[in-house]
């Protein structure tokens, strides 16, 4: 498989996993979860995960970097007026 061809099987995953996660946490606000018990059940299961397969030191890199990331609106999520 060429690169562009596995950059594009990624993003179309990516896509997809977010739609997914998407439903399944607008499912969880509907069942009356509160939103920041969702996040952080979430982000804790997403970074077990992550230690899981590349290890502690690899996931602390990782986080140590988000600070920047999120300060420069990468984990903005921008609203849609309708």
């Amino acid at each position: 498989m060429d690169n562009i061809a596995e950059a594009d099987r990624l993003r179309l995953q990516k896509r997809e996993a977010l739609v997914r996660l998407s439903a399944v946490w607008q499912d969880a606000l509907g069942a009356g979860i509160e939103p920041d018990i969702l996040a952080h059940v979430a982000l804790f299961t997403a970074l077990g995960d992550l230690v899981a397969t590349y290890g502690e030191g690899a996931v602390a890199d990782f986080a140590g970097r988000l600070p920047g990331r999120i300060c420069a609106g990468e984990f903005t999520i921008p609203h849609i007026l309708n």
